[in-house]
Order: C-alpha cells, then sequence, then structure tokens
C-alpha cells in the first residue's frame, strides 16, 4: 500500500549512459535517493552534470533508470509509467504551448489529449485561464504573449487534467524581475490551495530560497545535502565575505587570502575581466576590514566588498566547493569546516 504522505520516492537511483567509439561511458546517477513529502514544494539544485536533469527525466518516465527504483504518486516509474503520467504535470525549460493558436484552443487541446470530455476541457480552460490572470487575452495567438505570459500559459496547460505532481524545469529562465515574481506566486498559490506538489529545478538561489519547503543539493549523480533552507543555512556557523574582483590574478588573491587570519571556505574565481573571492569567518567586521587592507597593500583592484548571514549561495560553496555557476576557474579552499 502506497504511502499517501510521500509524493516521490527514489533509491539508489543509477543511469550509465554507454560510451559509443571513443566517447567514454557517463555516469550521471550515482546511486541517488531522497523523499519527497505531498504537497510541498522541493527544490532539487546542483551544477550542470550533476544529473537533475537526468533525474527529472526518469521520474516523469522519460528515461528508466538503469538500477534502483523510484515511485511518483504512488505508482512504480518502470512498471506503471502511465499511471505516472495521469498523475504528473510537466513543464519544461522551452515553450510548450502552439503559438499560431489562443491561448483557450491551447488549454482545451491539452485537455482533450489527456482523455477530457470537451466540455470538461472548456470549463478547465477557462477557469486555469483566470487563475493565472491570462482571462483578458485568452483568445489572443499565443505568439503575441510576453514571456512572461507564456510561461504562467504552459504552467496551466500543465495542470489540464489536475495532476498531483507538477515538475517545473527551470520556470523562470529568461524572465524579467516583475515576470518572474509573478510567476513566484503562482508556485506558492499551488502549493499552499491546492495542496499540490511541485518539483522545482533552478539556478537562481534566490528562488529556491523563497519558493521550496526543503532543498535536495545533487553533484556528479550523488545527494550532497538535504533539508529546508534555513536548516541548511544555519549549519553554517559565522558570517559570509564576498569582494567582487577587477580583472583578478586567481594565483595573487588566493595567496592574499591565504594571509588573512579568520577566514575559512576560501574560494576564488577569476573569469576573464571579473571574479569573486568569497570567505567565510567567525568575526565578519573584523575580517572585512583585514581583507581589505591585505588587497590595498598587494594592490589587487576590488570592487563591492560584502558581508552577510549565511545564504544558500554559501551552503552551495562550502558542500560542492564552487559557487552556483556553470563556469569555475581557479579554484582555491582552504581550512573547510
Amino acid at each position: 500500500m502506497s504511502d499517501t504522505r510521500t509524493a516521490i520516492d527514489a533509491a539508489e537511483l543509477v543511469k550509465v549512459y554507454p560510451g559509443r567509439g571513443r566517447r567514454p561511458a557517463v555516469r550521471a546517477l550515482d546511486g541517488l535517493g531522497f523523499r519527497v513529502p505531498t504537497g510541498r514544494v522541493f527544490g532539487l539544485l546542483g551544477p550542470n552534470g550533476a544529473g537533475k536533469s537526468t533525474t527529472t527525466k526518469i521520474l516523469t518516465t522519460l528515461s528508466r533508470p538503469t538500477s534502483g527504483t523510484a515511485t511518483v504518486a504512488g505508482h512504480d516509474v518502470a512498471r506503471r509509467p502511465d499511471a505516472v503520467r495521469a498523475a504528473i504535470g510537466y513543464v519544461s525549460q522551452g515553450a510548450s504551448t502552439d503559438p499560431l493558436l489562443t491561448a483557450t484552443e491551447n488549454l482545451e487541446i491539452a485537455g482533450r489529449l489527456r482523455g477530457m470530455p470537451a466540455a470538461e476541457s472548456r470549463s478547465r480552460a477557462k477557469r486555469l485561464l483566470a487563475e493565472f490572470g491570462l482571462a483578458d487575452a485568452a483568445r489572443r495567438p499565443v505568439g503575441t504573449y510576453s514571456g512572461g505570459m507564456r510561461r504562467r500559459l504552459d504552467v496551466a496547460a500543465a495542470l489540464v487534467h489536475r495532476p498531483s505532481v507538477l515538475f517545473l524545469d527551470e520556470p523562470t529562465t529568461g524572465l524579467d524581475p516583475e515576470a518572474r515574481a509573478a510567476m513566484w506566486a503562482e508556485i506558492r498559490r499551488l502549493s499552499a490551495e491546492e495542496a499540490l506538489t511541485v518539483v522545482l529545478t533552478t539556478h537562481y538561489m534566490e528562488e529556491a530560497d523563497r519558493l521550496a519547503h526543503e532543498i535536495l543539493l545533487v553533484n556528479r549523480g550523488r545527494a550532497v545535502v538535504q533539508g529546508t533552507p534555513d536548516a541548511l543555512k544555519s549549519a553554517l556557523h559565522g558570517d559570509s565575505i564576498r569582494v567582487s574582483l577587477v580583472e583578478p590574478d586567481a594565483a595573487a588573491v588566493r595567496a592574499v587570502a591565504d594571509r588573512v587570519p579568520g577566514l575559512r571556505d576560501v574560494v576564488v574565481e577569476a573569469s576573464g575581466s571579473d571574479g569573486t573571492l568569497a570567505a567565510r569567518t567567525d568575526d565578519a567586521s573584523a575580517a572585512v576590514g583585514a581583507v581589505i587592507a591585505a588587497l590595498d597593500a598587494a594592490g589587487i583592484r576590488y570592487g563591492q566588498v560584502a558581508a552577510s548571514h549565511p545564504t544558500l549561495d554559501d551552503v552551495y560553496l562550502h558542500f560542492v566547493g564552487h559557487t552556483f555557476g556553470d563556469t569555475v576557474v581557479s579554484p582555491a579552499r582552504k581550512d573547510a569546516a
């Protein structure tokens, strides 16, 4: 009998993509396991190549694991894929609606493809357009929509058949701040009012911090750490220091940081004309002055210097070893806690 309190249960997931020619096999998942409670927003975070997309593909039945098991809404993804598909909604990074059709037509067709009668599809489309603030533009071709409007319609289309689990893959990428805030509000409403379980993959740490009840950090196909944003941040004692660097020499900055007492988890990243020095310390007020003095003495140019309580960026930095980005150049650490 399935546990209705658990929306997703993954255990020992392994996914190996076989090699071809000279290209070696890739182990995308390496024993990944986690649980997602029902009715929660669950953030899946990690660097590019960490295994997030592979995990999502397995949970949405778009790919099969090499080994391991997973259930979604109580259904085994390998044994009952049709039941899983009926229970989930999926919003990919790309647009899923037809730009030549109106919003109403898109949603009605989505309902019909899900096996809903015509009358029910029309009723459901009308309600969703109202809930997502698109009623006034319901009969306009979707190709005339703004990016934010189109993204909201993508989510509405994934909800036509009333799924119990919704997968959102980078839902706000490319949106302006106003549209992103509107999407955040919709995600909060869906979780709170409709008890919908939402699995969110995102590159915006602020987004995960604001929306997710719980976060799983994945790296190299394995679970690194899981918990609520507040619990993960509070586990990092002390404060964080970040310095924006101008045309940095990573080795020189690293040498300077090594001479500043009280710094730990030091990371220097340099790319082109800018970079970042990030570290943690127990006494930010003393460390900031010491860092500035050391950089000035070494003739290293810098911009903004900021100290703050731990953020999710710092959690990521602590467990993965570099900041949340696609490219890492010249990382350095010392005295990792």
